[in-house]
């Protein structure tokens, strides 16, 4: 053939396969298409028996836990064999549940062909002490908590990895205080609601805010409060701000309002300020007990590792007194962190100390600064409680009233109106620091943590009017927080429950170990879950990162019917609880200790002793 030959032939081919009819085409495809709508449809009905495993879930646990619980409540009071009889067969029940489910659900990924792995044999929800398995806080360096397999399962299929390690943080850290936003106490609306003690919250000058943020200088409107503000915060909220921690901070000369960011809340300052100093496996270390707040505002972003500096509560020749922090201990906990390969950036320090309630002398900070300078660390100080100091008798030295500071660039200062104005459903935070760079750097985070136009006016106003706050407002605060404590201590006292006794903070550090037998972090998850399940929230030490079993820290900064009720119940779980004991922390020898189960004599003047307060930090 010749080539016009063979050029007309492969025109008339392409012709051809250009006019060949839908069916012909679809005959040739239907086998991909065929496919497609099948893996959609399996999507589709695996999408269905998502949402009708986890109902089902829900309800079958509900269910269980509920009646558990009835039935450990209608035990005779000390009658040990029917308590063991009766949790022997609420595990047996456990168990029964999760093999329903776990056959309901092998049978059905069967049918549909799903490859899911088969739930466990037992659900941890179901354990014998506790109905569902209480919420210990996760620590960065240490294996991820994880949800049951169960709900595992369910994640894994529809988000990422980090996703699904978010999900399993958030549910695992906050399950207690999502069924209080559901479910909150009111004395008429809702008398069995829960009490929150755990939530640090100021709910004692909520009159006196509120009657302040509604007066006539409050409600102004602007176009420009409409509008996108400066990232860093509107200058003459910056200027006041200045201003501001200038007067109350003490600082030897006027603060630079350049210096000053401002965010929508102290938790974006720091985890903003964390990715600004750190690189992503960097680590900083901090005393513990700390705020728990801290561990997920690093994890949740900057992926940044909290070395904890433990501190002990025992008083010894070197540890003069309780939860001390001491340059030895950081040398120590920083040069093992250095062994291990971690890159230790910095170090995190509360004043006044969340949860101790204690305030750093002038001399202790002076000392941390020269060991933070000598090992080119950056200082990341919260001071959040600094107008919280509610005892006459102590006084509290703010980072930025220090002359001469041994590394000014080296030093961060955090503080918000959450607490000192109990305003924490405004989110407002800032951060003062020395360093251009970091201010310049820390503003791109306005773009997603910007406070709005409106809130920076309000509190511009309410910051610049000190005679109302320095005669009428903290006077107040301090007289009302000042009562709530020593309500609070007073019924410690009387039940013979030792505490850290403080000056400061909206909180109180109390000790439960005589309460658990054995003293262990399980035995202590047992006595948070008895607490929530009586609808009162404390927060057990483990969540604080807490060396010691036995801890709780106990909020008392609560509108006095609602903390007459909760002290009511936080009585009636720790006679219950008492009561469900074995005889073997009575028999245990007088004058003794008892930490992680094992016994420590106690110091004659230790300030776990009820009459002694530790020496002003």
């Amino acid at each position: 053939m010749s080539e016009n030959g063979k050029e007309v032939s492969s025109q008339a081919a392409k012709t051809e396969s250009s006019t060949q009819t839908p069916s012909h085409w679809e005959s040739i495809h239907s086998k991909p298409r065929d496919q497609l709508k099948k893996r959609s449809s399996r999507k589709k009905a695996f999408k269905i028996l998502q949402e009708k495993m986890l109902k089902l879930q829900c309800v079958f646990m509900d269910h269980f836990l509920q009646r558990t619980s009835q039935q450990m409540q209608c035990l005779p009071p000390g009658d040990q064999q029917c308590t063991r009889a009766s949790r022997k067969q609420e595990k047996k029940m456990g168990f029964l549940l999760s093999q329903i489910i776990n056959h309901i659900w092998s049978n059905t990924v069967k049918k549909l062909k799903f490859k899911v792995p088969p739930l466990p044999c037992s659900d941890s929800r179901c354990g014998i002490k506790a109905g569902h398995q209480a919420l210990s806080s996760w620590q960065t360096g240490q294996p991820r908590p994880r949800l049951g397999d169960f709900e595992d399962a369910f994640a894994d299929r529809t988000l990422s990895k980090r996703g699904t390690g978010i999900y399993e943080f958030y549910h695992l850290s906050f399950q207690g205080y999502e069924a209080y936003q559901t479910d909150k106490y009111h004395q008429d609306k809702n008398p069995s609601g829960y009490i929150n003690l755990s939530t640090s919250e100021n709910k004692l000058c909520l009159d006196l805010i509120t009657a302040r943020l509604t007066q006539c200088d409050m409600n102004f409107l602007d176009e420009a409060q409409l509008q996108y503000s400066d990232w860093k915060g509107e200058p003459s909220l910056r200027e006041e701000l200045a201003s501001f921690l200038t007067h109350y901070c003490k600082a030897p000369t006027p603060l630079d309002p350049e210096n000053v960011v401002v965010l929508n809340g102290c938790s974006s300052v720091f985890s903003s300020l964390v990715m600004v100093l750190c690189d992503p496996g960097d680590a900083l270390l901090i005393p513990t007990p700390c705020y728990s707040g801290f561990t997920f505002s690093s994890y949740l972003y900057s992926k940044v590792e909290l070395i904890p500096v433990y501190l002990e509560s025992q008083v010894t020749e070197t540890n003069k007194y309780s939860f001390q922090l001491t340059v030895d201990k950081l040398k120590l906990t920083l040069t093992q962190a250095k062994k291990k390969g971690k890159k230790v950036k910095g170090l995190v320090l509360i004043n006044p100390q969340n949860p101790l309630g204690d305030v750093y002398t002038q001399g202790s900070l002076q000392e941390y600064l020269v060991f933070a300078k000598k090992h080119k660390l950056h200082v990341i100080m919260d001071e959040i409680y600094m107008l919280s100091v509610f005892e006459p008798t102590v006084t509290f030295h703010s980072i930025l009233s220090i002359e001469n500071l041994p590394d000014p660039n080296m030093i961060h200062m955090i503080w918000g109106t959450s607490k000192d104005f109990g305003m924490s459903g405004i989110r407002f935070g800032v951060l003062y620091t020395h360093n251009k760079e970091v201010a310049s750097a820390m503003k791109a985070f306005g773009y997603h943590h910007s406070v709005s136009g409106i809130i920076q006016y309000k509190l511009r106003q309410l910051l610049q009017d000190k005679e109302w706050i320095n005669k009428v407002y903290l006077p107040k605060n301090h007289s009302r927080l000042r009562e709530a404590y020593s309500y609070v201590t007073k019924m410690l006292e009387d039940l013979k429950i030792p505490f850290c006794n403080c000056g400061s903070g909206l909180f109180v550090w109390i000790n439960l170990k005589a309460y658990l037998n054995p003293c262990t972090f399980d035995q202590e998850q047992i006595l948070h879950q008895r607490f929530q399940d009586k609808k009162l929230l404390l927060s057990s030490g483990k969540s604080f990162m807490c060396i010691e079993p036995g801890w709780f820290r106990l909020v008392f900064a609560e509108k006095h019917p609602q903390l007459q009720v909760a002290m009511g119940q936080f009585c009636q779980v720790l006679a219950e609880h008492k009561k469900g004991e074995t005889t073997e922390q009575q028999e245990k020898p007088t004058g003794t200790d008892d930490v992680d189960g094992c016994l420590h004599p106690v110091a004659p003047d230790s300030p776990l002793s009820l009459a002694q307060a530790p020496p002003q930090k």
